[in-house]
């Protein structure tokens, strides 16, 4: 296997099926890697939207708000407020919604992980075309999802699937 970058058009990638031996499958195989490079990018930037969306509505502690309502410090000291027992409740469809949520990040950072090792393991390959087709991918990607993400910030998120505009 040869250890530096070259511009040939046979490269076996990732598995013995993939296994280019002309121009014509060197040219299907850079378009294959540069669709999946851009997927990657948007993976990226939609795990930073489902990040940010529900970081803007999440509900205030119940801990800080009972510490914040005490009337003075001479009267409770904040050890003395942080023992009063809280009433504990069901889970309510917030906590419901912000497991669903973290579910999904973990599957889309999953996703996203072993898309970028495969990416890293084509570029591996040494060869010239298939480390273009990466990263213009990247480029096309980033070029692509970022300014949706800019675009659906505009939107409030929340976990009800309702937007709201916010200025």
């Amino acid at each position: 296997m040869q250890m530096t970058f070259g511009w040939s058009s046979s490269v076996m990638l990732l598995f013995d099926f993939w296994n280019v031996h002309s121009p014509a499958g060197m040219v299907l195989s850079v378009f294959v890697v540069l669709l999946l490079t851009v997927i990657f990018e948007f993976l990226k930037a939609w795990r930073l939207w489902l990040g940010n969306g529900f970081a803007h509505h999440q509900p205030a502690d119940p801990v800080a708000s009972s510490l914040s309502e005490s009337s003075s410090g001479l009267e409770t000291s904040p050890s003395e407020s942080s023992l009063t027992p809280i009433e504990s409740q069901p889970p309510t469809t917030s906590s419901r919604n912000r497991w669903i949520l973290h579910v999904l990040q973990t599957v889309l950072h999953v996703l996203q992980v072993t898309l970028g090792y495969m990416l890293m393991l084509c570029v591996m390959s040494y060869n010239s075309w298939i480390f273009i087709g990466v990263i213009v991918g990247t480029a096309l990607g980033y070029f692509i999802s970022y300014p949706l993400v800019e675009r659906m910030s505009c939107y409030g998120h929340t976990m009800t699937g309702r937007h709201e505009k916010n200025f």
